[in-house]
């Protein structure tokens, strides 16, 4: 059984899910809050501790036609960050969609309170790549 994070990239919140390869499901974690337009290594590092995850997962904003986005380069710079930080793989997952699926997800939210949306675009990313890594074992 693999622990995986998966992180949905923004330049002011990164999104957290944790997921699991044998039950090939990923849940929302928390959103950490970027410290000077720079993502909070210190808060990422303690998550990892936490949940000692043997690879790490990062969504990838495309264009609808697969080309990159305005803040594509920003992402790829923070995979190879997360990278070199953590010492573990990371997993790059297009996240084509995972916005609008997550916004879906949140007005579906029961609990009569503000679903935390980039947690759970991170939990879509991961769950995809779940699905995704699953069909190919």
């Amino acid at each position: 059984m693999q622990t995986l994070l998966g992180f949905d990239f923004g330049r002011q919140r990164i999104g957290v899910a944790v997921g699991q390869s044998i039950t090939g499901t990923a849940t929302a974690l928390c959103t950490v809050n970027a410290r000077n337009k720079q993502p909070d290594w210190d808060r990422i590092s303690e998550l990892i501790d936490d949940w000692h995850p043997d690879a790490l997962v990062v969504g990838l904003p495309l264009h609808a036609d697969g080309s990159d986005s305005g803040i594509t380069t920003a992402v790829r710079r923070f995979a190879q960050q997360l990278e070199g930080r953590s010492r573990l793989p990371v997993h790059i997952m297009d996240e084509r969609l995972s916005s609008h699926a997550a916004k879906q997800l949140q007005h579906q939210d029961k609990t009569g309170r503000k679903a935390d949306i980039d947690a759970i675009a991170a939990m879509i990313i991961l769950q995809n790549w779940l699905e995704t890594e699953n069909t190919h074992e």
